[in-house]
């Protein structure tokens, strides 16, 4: 039987920029085995060995960011201006990790008590197969990469077909870096019934996925007939709320980015705008100001904020919500922008679109748009807000904007999400924030969990809690010899 080709369509000019052979059935039941084989040696390696490679191939990541860069651009249509800072964001995060590692991972000691000695230690899983997405492949990858290596345990990576080469180049690095040969494998794929297979071997002992709710639905469900871990990162419809407090053009400048950065290709993209009825219009006014200053166009061109979106497929979705709102009454706000009647005829291009007049009964306000869309819907309350904001069947992130943060602390006890901020949004924790006009790097502790609540997943990366998933407890009790 022979291999799939997979192909990679530019969704710049909708043409292919690169192919790849897909991988065999019986070579596909090597990897697990390999895996294992490795994994004997790479968890007996002394853990400041493994931190010293880590160490060094994050280096060498970061020495590469212009080169991948362009690939990045090239491959899934971010603008040219901020894909090194995808690169250069993941080494931030990925030294993070390392440094909180060995506490991490440390002993746990029991209770003194004479004659005895009593701990729990923290060893590694085995292979670990990760599954991740194309829409920031170097931070999504980082997330279980690094934790999953410095616990002591062998990886299989899978990536998406739209950025095929991130795993080569991170092959490549780590074994620049001093990493044993099959510590880390990967192949490509773009079939369904591979993956399956690969998840239901034995052999792996955790799979971790980030995509959509139903290809992780679909990997959960492959795994369903054994006993593995099984960490899901899927999608959002992250809700923001505006109070009357707030300094609205302020606040217009980071929800606008929050909402349209990546083109709205993000799982913790804002998708959903609470506003207070007070200031809804003044709001509205400040929105439009912001994206008046917005530039859709050529990627490559340094001057673009918003490039295409991912695929045909992508684009039609995006469109096709926009046109449910607008038929059950909600109207196209967006300001005249002359890049968003201009851009190039060949790629899959959006313009952002401001949505006023929504309501939750549009497929906007519920189903995840990923997409540069901006739905803005009016409230009287702050408990209309809230409930608006928890009636989703998703719960990832979600963000309130006031001057009173205790009670913005407060109202954000009550939202169904597994990160809630307050003046803040779209801002994974350890992270450097990447907005449209700055890079705002980060000194104090990142500490925070990532994990969805609802259909947004289950499992935590980021923080200490983050290694948890690749390690298994063994409890270890020794009494003095008797005699």
């Amino acid at each position: 039987m022979s291999v799939e080709t997979i192909t990679t369509i530019s969704p710049i000019t909708n043409k292919p920029v690169l192919t790849r052979n897909g991988i065999s059935a019986s070579d596909l039941e090597l990897l697990p085995s390999v895996a294992t084989e490795a994994f004997g040696s790479w968890r007996k390696t002394a853990f400041k060995e493994r931190q010293a490679i880590v160490k060094k191939a994050l280096d060498i990541l970061k020495s590469k960011q212009d080169v991948l860069a362009k690939e990045l651009t090239e491959q899934m249509g971010r603008p040219i201006a901020y894909t090194a800072k995808e690169v250069t964001t993941a080494v931030m995060r990925g030294e993070y990790l390392l440094k909180i590692s060995e506490d991490a991972l440390k002993d746990t000691g029991g209770e003194a008590e004479k004659g005895f000695k009593r701990f729990i230690r923290k060893v590694p899983v085995g292979p670990v197969l990760i599954l991740f997405a194309w829409n920031y492949p170097y931070l999504i990858l980082v997330n279980s990469l690094i934790p999953a290596l410095l616990s002591g345990n062998t990886v299989i990576l899978k990536p998406s077909p739209q950025t095929p080469t991130i795993v080569e180049h991170i092959s490549d690095i780590f074994a620049e870096a001093g990493l044993p040969q099959n510590v880390i494998q990967y192949f490509h794929c773009g079939s369904p019934t591979i993956i399956e297979a690969i998840v239901r071997d034995p052999k792996v002992s955790l799979v971790c996925f980030t995509g959509s709710v139903a290809g992780g639905l679909a990997v959960q469900k492959a795994a369903a007939d054994r006993l593995v871990n099984v960490g899901l990162e899927l999608g959002g419809k992250d809700p923001a709320y505006i109070r009357d407090d707030v300094d609205l053009a302020w606040a217009a400048e980071e929800i606008v980015d929050g909402s349209v950065f990546n083109s709205g290709q993000s799982c913790c993209s804002l998708e959903r705008i609470y506003v207070d009825e007070k200031v809804y219009d003044a709001f509205i006014e400040q929105l439009q100001a912001v994206l008046k200053n917005y530039k859709l166009g050529d990627p490559f061109d340094k001057s673009t904020h918003l490039g295409p979106v991912v695929s045909k497929r992508s684009k039609e979705t995006i469109e096709a919500h926009i046109k449910d709102a607008l038929d059950k009454g909600a109207k196209d706000a967006t300001p005249e922008n002359e890049t968003f009647k201009s851009a190039p005829a060949d790629g899959n291009f959006v313009k952002p679109t401001l949505l006023v007049g929504v309501d939750h009964s549009m497929t906007v306000m519920t189903e995840e748009t990923f997409g540069p869309v901006i739905p803005v819907m009016k409230v009287k309350s702050d408990e209309e807000a809230i409930r608006l904001m928890n009636d989703s069947e998703f719960g990832l992130t979600a963000s309130i904007w006031t001057k009173d943060t205790e009670k913005g602390e407060k109202l954000a006890e009550d939202v169904e999400a597994g990160t809630v901020f307050v003046n803040r949004c779209d801002y994974p924790s350890p992270v450097s924030q990447i907005i449209l006009r700055r890079v705002v790097t980060s000194n104090r502790k990142q500490d925070l969990a990532w994990t969805g609540w609802k259909n947004s997943g289950k499992g935590v990366t980021l923080s200490k809690f983050g290694f948890e998933q690749f390690v298994k407890l063994k409890s270890f009790h020794v009494k003095d010899y008797p005699k």
